[in-house]
């Protein structure tokens, strides 16, 4: 396996990079409060970054959210590119793919996602293959800003496999939800609400695993951002007249908090590789959505920790880091719940790699 970007992969990582440093600011997130960046959404759709995703798979959605991480940009990206453009891409019929997706790609449509797939959501299937849904899920993240959700349903029975159901947001209510990180969600209330299926029995594993993978590789940039302003602020930050970058402790909760990055990052790598390349690969985003969990929580704790007394101030930009930090660390499972399913997988045998056994 070969995790080099390709010319357009890397090509889209620093335009991303270049937009998300250029007009997410510290001081441009303090005045947007817990609200979307709008102006930073239409500028991504007008450079042709959220189109891209489509040219540069999975991966290169993984390098683009590690920028947006770095500078925790409040925009839908992962959620509308997973839920939305990569799901309708891979698993809607081409009467779907022609009437949603050009909204998808330039940005003027958005998609939320109601994952996991939960209990409690009634489908009423229509004699033309259509249904009305009818339920409420708690929390969907940027469901205010959806033009679309995609919403899992959960079998009758635990034999029974989940399906996805797409319906406008307009048609749905939607009562505002604050969560820890600035994420504009909503819970979502469905009333008889009109939806279409979006693929077959295998299309809620497939979104799932790429959501968690997505989200793995936002939680890498989140991390990595909140270790670079430690590393910056022990640097400058003096005690005894020497930086306390030069305390062995300090050195070795950096490096620690290095090491954890790495892991979410590789192994998110992997997984989106895996996806692009038609290989299994949900044990892979498993593992992936873990490390973004359990080591997620250790590095972002550490970039409090490492800022002293100033970590503690919520105005800090390191906080915010923190929140996403945490926010993600229990998203589409936390560590516990993720190494259950992971241990399922596989002694089920479905993770063996390539068609063979499982270990």
């Amino acid at each position: 396996m070969d995790f080099t970007p390709t010319p357009e992969q890397e090509a889209a990582r620093e335009l991303a990079a270049r937009i998300f440093g250029d007009l997410s600011t510290p001081e441009r997130l303090a005045g947007l409060g817990g609200g979307t960046d709008g102006e930073l959404w239409k500028e991504l759709g007008a450079a042709g970054l959220v189109g891209a995703v489509e040219e540069t798979g999975l991966l290169g959605l993984v390098l683009m959210l590690e920028e947006q991480g770095r500078t925790t940009a409040q925009v839908p990206f992962a959620a509308s590119c997973v839920y939305g453009l990569l799901a309708v891409a891979a698993h809607g019929t081409d009467e779907q793919r022609e009437r949603l997706l050009p909204g998808l790609r330039d940005g003027s449509a958005v998609a939320a996602g109601a994952f996991p797939a939960r209990g409690g959501i009634v489908v009423d299937t229509l004699p033309d293959g259509r249904a009305r849904l009818s339920g409420a899920v708690p929390w969907v993240p940027w469901l205010r800003d959806a033009t679309h959700v995609l919403v899992a349903v959960r079998g009758e029975t635990e034999k029974d496999v989940h399906s996805l159901w797409m319906a406008r947001a307009r048609d749905a209510g939607c009562e505002p939800v604050e969560l820890t990180a600035p994420w504009s969600a909503g819970r979502l209330v469905l009333d008889g609400v009109e939806a279409e299926r979006i693929g077959g029995p295998e299309a809620y594993g497939d979104v799932l695993a790429a959501a968690r993978t997505a989200f793995a590789g936002l939680q890498a940039g989140v991390c990595a951002g909140s270790l670079d302003r430690a590393v910056a602020y022990t640097n400058e930050r003096e005690q005894f007249g020497r930086p306390l970058a030069a305390k062995q402790g300090v050195q070795l909760r950096a490096a620690e908090a290095y090491m954890d990055i790495e892991a979410i990052r590789v192994t998110a790598y992997e997984a989106a590789w895996r996806r692009d390349a038609g290989l299994d690969h949900e044990s892979h985003a498993l593992t992936a959505a873990w490390w973004a969990s359990e080591a997620g929580k250790r590095v972002v704790h550490t970039g409090q920790h490492l800022h002293g007394g100033m970590g503690a101030d919520l105005d800090h930009p390191v906080h915010r880091h923190f929140l996403w930090g945490r926010q993600l660390d229990g998203y589409l499972g936390c560590g516990a719940e993720l190494l259950e399913e992971l241990g399922e997988v596989i002694a089920s045998g479905a993770g063996a790699a390539d068609g063979g056994e499982a270990a």
